[in-house]
């Protein structure tokens, strides 16, 4: 018999969310455990106990080993690994390294979270690149529909492809190695933006063909806000430099990330101390427990609703988006408006997305969460939708 508590409410204490309130919105923002914000606190005490012995002795060389403890869950080198504060930071650093030419290509689909589509933008519009947006099909039913869609927009000028590993608005694992063969194929260079990933999936990022690869640590991985990684490629390395430029330009792509002039760094500091956090109950058993939560989620949720689930289980992580009964909406101003009607008069937070013309929710449950929870949102959406006719 295991020692391990059971996950839901027995865990519920060791995180800091308000009594009462159903939190199904942890692929946002995560929730940061007592004990890593604990170990966070101690690593600003320490700043300020000296500071300047702490920035010129501490800072580096605590970084280093927050770097190498989480190269280990990615399988790849920790000198390969910059801790940024977070996975947007990351993909202006690499896009802002490139150089583009009028006519290149960047790559991009119609679910790109929005904060890099405008970075792509700003980029496009400097240096006279396209961007390129395929759609995507959505609601999904197999890894090969979103090949075909993707590769769609792959042409003899793409010279930069951003391939999201899990969608933000939709909630669907993309079929990432596949993806980015097909750009590699192209001659063109691939960049993941994994914010989602590290923690929902295994990963091995070599195995992935990516010159970049971005994720963050606040998520699923229980780190504090603030604390995410970029990681390249050996060919690509040198040429990659963070959106700062400070003391550490010219003397390789650690010194470079590592400093970027005076900041508190405690999140990635206090990583290690998340990694154990997780470590305690079992990173695999984790990610089993959230995946089978996130399609059970989707199975009670649909029934309840009669309506369906954006992707099937193979392509399902730890979120999972269902299709609202008709008659709440069809606009994002509608979602935003339930949502804000959710929060404020049944305290369930959770997103609500207008999709393919109709209004999905995007559940994401961590190891806090319990199914009555899924029920009482089950339920408040009824209510809705019988107010509403």
């Amino acid at each position: 018999m295991s020692d391990l508590p059971a996950f839901g409410s027995p865990v519920r204490r060791l995180f800091q969310l308000e009594d009462g309130a159903i939190y199904l919105n942890h692929g946002s923002y995560g929730a940061t455990p007592k004990q890593v914000t604990l170990a966070q606190r101690r690593w600003q005490e320490r700043l300020e106990a000296e500071p300047s012995r702490f920035m010129e002795r501490e800072f580096r060389p605590g970084l280093r080993v927050a770097a190498e403890r989480l190269s280990a869950l990615l399988g790849v080198e920790g000198r390969a690994v910059a801790m940024v504060e977070n996975a947007t930071q990351a993909v202006n650093a690499v896009l802002l390294s490139e150089t583009f030419k009028p006519g290149d290509e960047i790559l991009i689909t119609d679910q790109t979270y929005n904060a890099v589509k405008n970075t792509v933008r700003w980029i496009a519009s400097r240096s006279g690149a396209v961007v390129v947006q395929v759609d995507l099909p959505f609601p999904v039913y197999s890894d090969d529909s979103i090949v075909e869609g993707f590769t769609s927009g792959i042409s003899k000028r793409t010279r930069l492809a951003v391939i999201d590993h899990v969608t933000s608005p939709t909630a669907v694992v993309l079929p990432v190695a596949r993806m980015v063969a097909a750009v590699k194929d192209a001659g063109a260079l691939a960049l993941v933006d994994g914010a989602h990933a590290p923690g929902m999936l295994p990963l091995d990022l070599r195995s992935l063909g990516a010159d970049w690869y971005t994720g963050n640590c606040h998520k699923w991985l229980f780190a504090s806000k603030g604390c995410a990684f970029l990681w390249a490629a050996d060919p690509v390395r040198d040429r990659l430099h963070p959106t700062v430029i400070s003391h550490g330009f010219g003397q390789g792509f650690v010194a470079e990330f590592d400093w970027v002039g005076t900041r508190d760094a405690s999140a990635q500091l206090a990583l290690p101390d998340a990694l154990s956090f997780l470590a305690g109950f079992g990173a695999k058993r984790v990610r089993e427990h959230n995946h089978r939560f996130a399609v059970e989620t989707g199975q009670r949720l649909a029934a309840a609703w009669g309506t369906e689930v954006g992707s099937p289980p193979a392509l399902t992580g730890s979120m999972i988006t269902v299709r609202l009964p008709d008659g709440l909406g069809t606009t994002q101003a509608d979602g935003l408006e339930l949502r804000r009607r959710l929060l404020d008069e049944y305290r369930i937070q959770v997103p609500i997305n207008a999709l393919a013309g109709r209004l999905w929710a995007r559940v994401s449950g961590q190891i806090y969460n319990q199914t009555s929870e899924i029920d009482a949102l089950a339920e408040a959406i009824l209510v809705e939708r019988r107010n509403a006719q």
